[in-house]
């Protein structure tokens, strides 16, 4: 198979390369992994840059997906023998397309619109067929191991993978000043936080992220990154709070917006701001930060 990646592939060893893009894996593409051991050959998070390219050069055995995005599972099409392998809590997002909508809360039927971006832009193949595994799970492929480090609240199942070497994949822990996305039905900010603390003690050479910052090299530079992108959750917090110093609705806070700047015109716009702002109400609820004064207004206490 022949495949020309020309630049763009970055070796990290001998047997661990990052496919990446002209633009460092920017959205709707990514940074795909491609670990090659004695016995098998696996691809994490096959891009829909590597759907285009037709392939990442190599026979594959396997591919692991990092968590159930459409973006990170875009090539899982692409390698019909291959087995596919991603954390059992995101494994109904792999097998149907229905299963990937309800992340978001629709169904093919409330949202066509989404269906066909899905099945069009993002390559979209279900596999029945695919393997679910836990937190700890470890894939040998000759004198190269790949484990599991179960990371959810971006997703129930998102995941990071410890790889020999000293590689480190990052996923959608991106590391970029966008900060955190916890915008799905299933996403918690709790759990991302908890997230963020278990892998900040990761020491590897390199940390590869799906998306923007691609290779950070070193751990100082990792924690650096790490601490300026955990940041963005205190700060959209007490943002929301001095907003709601005055009585308001969750729609005014969507309209308002704490995630996306107000000139960014996207379909799921909305509904990421209104999950993101039913996370920190609850957390403002649970602190005695907010007080409901009926009809649906919040102020600040």
């Amino acid at each position: 198979m022949s495949v020309d990646w020309a630049d763009l592939a970055i070796r990290l060893s001998d047997q661990v390369q990052v496919l990446s893009t002209s633009d460092n894996g920017a959205y709707p593409s990514g940074n795909t992994v491609v670990v090659q051991g004695a016995g098998e050959t696996v691809v994490i998070d096959p891009s829909v840059t590597v759907v285009d390219k037709g392939g990442v050069g190599l026979p594959v055995d396997a591919v692991i997906n990092s968590h159930g995005h459409e973006d990170h599972i875009a090539g899982n099409g692409l390698f019909p023998d291959a087995r596919i392998h991603i954390h059992e809590l995101d494994l109904p997002v792999t097998q149907s397309v229905d299963g990937l909508l309800a992340l978001t809360g629709h169904t093919q039927q409330s949202s066509p619109a989404l269906t066909s971006l899905y099945l069009e832009e993002f390559h979209y193949c279900p596999r029945p067929d695919a393997n679910g595994f836990a937190d700890g799970h470890v894939w040998d492929l000759g004198g190269v191991e790949i484990e599991a480090v179960h990371l959810p609240g971006h997703t129930q199942g998102h995941c990071g993978f410890r790889i020999s070497d000293g590689v480190f994949f990052l996923s959608d822990i991106d590391l970029t000043g966008f900060g955190p996305y916890y915008g799905d039905v299933f996403s918690s900010l709790d759990q991302f936080e908890a997230s963020l603390e278990l892998v900040r003690d990761e020491d590897a050479r390199f940390y590869v992220t799906f998306h923007h910052k691609g290779i950070i090299e070193g751990r100082d530079r990792f924690r650096e990154l790490l601490d300026a992108f955990a940041s963005v959750i205190p700060r959209r917090h007490t943002a929301m709070l001095e907003f709601l110093q005055e009585p308001h609705t969750l729609q005014e806070m969507v309209a308002h917006r704490f995630v996306y700047r107000p000139h960014v015109e996207l379909e799921i716009a909305d509904r990421v701001e209104a999950r993101t702002a039913e996370l920190h109400v609850e957390r403002m609820l649970d602190r005695g930060e907010i007080e409901e004064l009926g009809d649906g207004l919040l102020r600040a206490c």
